[in-house]
Order: C-alpha cells, then structure tokens, then sequence
C-alpha cells in the first residue's frame, strides 16, 4: 500500500468529490506520485476515483492504478465510462489487461464483455475511440413512446444529442432529432420523422479520418457502424478532441525528438534518460556536417570570409526546410496528401526553394560584395544559398513523404533528418565552390 506523505493529509476526499473531476485531475498530476496513489484511494472510497482517472491521461491514469490493490483497481475500472476505461487498459501489459477482466467478469459481466470487445479494435480507429452507451429506439414506436424510453434510459448514455432509430437486427435505419421529436404528434411512428441519410463511420476508420468527418459535417456525434449496418456504438465531439489534441502534441514533440512521456515535472534524471540518446544521434550529425568543414580547411585558411558565411548558408536552409515539412507533415494529418500526390508536391517544394534561393542569395551576394568587394564571393554566397534553398524544399517534402511511404509517422524525427541535410550540404556547396574559385577569391 502506498504510504501517502503529510502534505496530501489536509485533502479531504468529501470535499474533493464535489468538485469537477478535471479539477481532481490536474491535482492528481501535480501530486508526487506516492501522494497521488494515496489521495486516489481516498477518492474510490467515496466514488469519486472513476470520474477523476477519465480526465486524465490515460497513461498518467493507468500508472496510478497500477500502485493499487487489483480488486480496487478493478472496481475504480467498472465505474469508468467504457470508452474511457478502454483507453485506460491498452496502457497496460496484456496480461494484467486479461486478469483485470476476469476480476470484473465476477462483479460484471455485462462490463466486462463490453470491454473485451472494444478492446478488438486499435485505439486510434472509430472503434476504439467509440461508445457503446447511445440511445437507440425501434422504429415502429410513437413519438410519445420514444419520449418515455428516453426519459427511462437517458442517464446511462455517452450523449442525446441524436437518437439513433434501428430494426430488429439493430441495423441502423436513420437518426432522430430532439426537437423533431418533441413538434411530432404523439401518435407519430418515429419512422416517419426520421432522417434516414445518415453519415457514418466504419470501426476500422483512423482517428484522422474521424476527425475530418467531424470538421467536415459539425456534428456533436457519429454512428458507428458495422458492414452489416449494425450500430456498434457512437464516437462523440470529446472524444476524437481529446485524440487530437495528443496526437498533436506527440507530433510536436517527435519533430523536436522529445519523448511524449516527459513534463515539465518530470524528475531530472527522467528527463535526462529520455533526452540524452537524441542528443548522441544530434551529434553524430555534427559531426557529419563538421567533417565537411574539415575537408575544406584549406580553404577556409585561404579565404576566412567563408566562415562567416557557413551559418548564415545552413541556417536559412534549415529554417525553410522546417516551413516544408511542417506544411507538408500537416497536409497528410488532413488527408490533403493522397497517394500518388507526393511528386506534385514535391516539383512545388523544389521549384519554391529554387525562388526562394534566388530571392535571399541576391541579398547575400550583394551582402559579400559590398563587404569584400570581391564578385566572385558574392557569387560564390548567391550560388551556395540557392543550392541550399533547393535541397530544403526537396529533403523537407520527401521526409515526411518518405516516412509515410515507410509506415512510419511523418513527424518521426524530421528535425534531425532535415538539419542534417541542409547543414552539410550547405557547408559543402559553400566551401565547395570557394575551392572552384580559390584562385579568384
């Protein structure tokens, strides 16, 4: 058992539970975690643990459960809305998954049947992220009718925005509206006031492709449905945010090569576990890009104004390569890249890095002769930036379109791939072609 410190001694559980669960949460995250485990125990005592871990990210949930007692994690499991729990349970080795279901079979069976079977489907499809708790009416009933059994079953569902109406095989044949549902005359058949276009998902979509469909129709939720036209459960507006927006943040933390798992608070020697290896990989590419300046260390001897331009060449390569692959990395997280489109954006990447070359090596061309006087070096500026400028539009759109193309996430990285290109190369058009113009410069 998890000895909690004093300092968590003065949260009183009773008064914690009336409070919103997200404000549980976040103090729960902020809590050591010995104190968190001992405050969350405190918490399944009065039923409010549940609420405060669906908040939560499932990891940092998931972690806390761990340090319980497994009866107690069971229960605090069973409290959970299914779609919430799920989430909590793919952070968990399959075999503690499988025995925390057969604790739950023993208090629940309906519960525990309903988790196995979401637990099918990858977390980041329709059928991970959907509920199976919605409202569903036969479509012979009345209006009136329909109004009774919503008042009966409306507690235990995710959401009533919409009404789903299905036969007897549970296939889905429309959706209902509240307000169409209360102007309705009382003896109406629901079937006549449905609306049978429906728009659906199928339980094998991807997250990004749930997340389009609510952008593209605005709707508060979506049916889920089998290829039989089974309803199989609803994905809601809250859900696929909360996929998201961590999705969105692994994305950016993958192209700066930071670990997902890392806060703010995480202790020192965490952060140093996590950081250090990317640093190493970081290294050896300076070391890649450093061993080309060497190269050429004649000719920086030689022609010392060179040095000064070598950041200014692999610095502007690398700030447009980050504008591509952020451009293009966003592109394919909306579905605006589809296969056989990469070469299209490709051809455009490289045609922009060649202007764009064009239009910034002028100003550094006309920056070198006006210091040195020299054309040649102006020259010798203007070629190497337009050069660069042409490799960052191409390396910045074919990492993340390569990376696709591998099965791997397109943020994967992308900070380090693309630096490694552009300072090398950079560093090799520049001091290559002051070798070429050695004589001159």
């Amino acid at each position: 058992m998890a000895e909690r410190k004093a300092g968590t001694m003065s949260l009183d559980p009773e008064e914690l539970a009336g409070r919103h669960p997200a404000e549980v949460a976040e103090l729960l995250h902020r809590l050591p975690e010995r104190e968190a485990v001992s405050l969350l125990r405190e918490l399944y005592k009065v039923r409010a643990a549940a609420d405060s871990l669906e908040e939560m990210d499932p990891d940092e949930a998931a972690d806390l459960l761990e340090e319980l007692p497994e009866d107690e994690a069971t229960m605090i499991i069973s409290r959970m809305e299914p779609d919430d729990a799920v989430d909590v349970l793919e952070e968990f080795p399959r075999a503690e998954v499988d025995e925390i279901l057969r604790h739950l079979e023993a208090m629940d069976r309906t519960k525990a049947r309903t988790l196995r079977e979401l637990l099918k489907y990858p977390p980041d499809t329709a059928g991970g992220l959907m509920s199976p708790e919605y409202v569903a009416l036969p479509a012979h009933i009345t209006a009136q009718e329909a109004i009774e059994r919503l008042r009966r079953v409306a507690e235990e569902a995710e959401t009533v925005y919409y009404v789903y109406v299905v036969d007897e095989a549970e296939r889905l044949l429309g959706v209902l509206s509240l307000r169409d549902l209360v102007f309705a005359r009382p003896d109406t058949p629901i079937r006549e006031i449905m609306r049978p276009e429906v728009v659906t998902l199928s339980p094998e979509m991807s997250a990004d492709e749930v997340a389009r469909a609510f952008d593209k129709y605005g709707y508060l939720a979506f049916p889920v449905v089998d290829k039989r036209g089974k309803l199989l459960g609803i994905v809601t507006m809250d859900d696929i945010l909360d996929t998201v927006i961590l999705r969105d943040t692994e994305d950016m933390y993958k192209m700066v090569n930071v670990p997902r798992e890392e806060r703010v608070d995480t202790p020192w020697y965490e952060s140093l576990r996590m950081r250090l290896p990317w640093l190493y990989i970081n290294l050896a590419t300076a070391f890649l890009a450093a061993s080309v300046v060497g190269a050429f260390e004649g000719v920086i001897a030689k022609v010392s104004a060179l040095a000064i331009f070598m950041p200014v060449i692999a610095g502007q390569g690398g700030n447009a390569g980050m504008q591509t692959v952020t451009i293009v990395t966003r592109g394919i997280a909306l579905g605006e890249v589809p296969p056989g489109k990469g070469f299209q954006i490709l051809a455009k990447e490289v045609l922009l890095g060649l202007l764009n070359g064009l239009a910034v090596g002028v100003v550094v061309g006309a920056v070198a002769f006006a210091w040195k006087h020299n054309p040649y070096l102006g020259l010798v500026a203007f070629l190497a930036m337009v050069g660069n400028m042409v490799v960052a539009g191409l390396v910045g759109a074919s990492i993340p379109l390569g990376l696709r193309a591998l099965g791997l996430d397109p943020a994967l990285a992308s900070s380090v791939l693309l630096t490694t290109f552009t300072d090398t190369l950079g560093f090799f058009f520049l001091l290559g072609l002051g070798y070429l113009f050695r004589g001159v410069l």
